[in-house]
């Protein structure tokens, strides 16, 4: 699994012209599964997001989670994360785990970060998806287990 994580403000999610999610302040995660991704990743996963310190405290230093500042994540699934541009101009996505696995490792993810008391929304799986994001900082980090 990789992630792109940023720290955000107000972030909004639609599909078809239609609102789907929106979050006020937190963390928009931009979720990749690939092949050979494991049953036991998306709680690694989740366990990581809702514990990394990338919020500031009151001296201004990285250190709260978005579970410390009542943040909220919006869960986006991004199979582009998997593309290898080694080769070529064109990346190729033969890395990205087929469709049905990757929805049901996403929704885990989601699911998992909710039993961690997270607020999580979530875009549509598979969906053209347009996303306004608002970045703070900004604050960018690449994950990947």
């Amino acid at each position: 699994m990789k992630a792109v994580i940023q720290r955000v403000g107000r972030t909004a999610l639609s599909v078809e012209g239609r609102l789907v999610s929106e979050i006020p302040f937190g963390l928009a995660v931009y979720l990749g599964v690939q092949c050979g991704d494991t049953d036991a990743m998306p709680a690694a996963m989740a366990k990581k997001l809702a514990a990394m310190r990338i919020f500031e405290d009151a001296a201004g230093k990285m250190n709260l989670s978005v579970k410390d500042v009542g943040g909220q994540v919006l869960l986006i699934s991004q199979f582009t994360l998997c593309g290898d541009c080694s080769h070529g101009n064109r990346p190729s996505f033969t890395l990205a785990e087929r469709p049905e696995r990757a929805k049901a490792l996403y929704e885990r993810t989601a699911e998992e970060l909710a039993a961690l008391g997270v607020t999580v929304k979530t875009g549509v799986f598979g969906a053209d998806m347009k996303i306004e994001q608002f970045n703070d900082g900004p604050v960018t980090i690449i994950y990947e287990i």
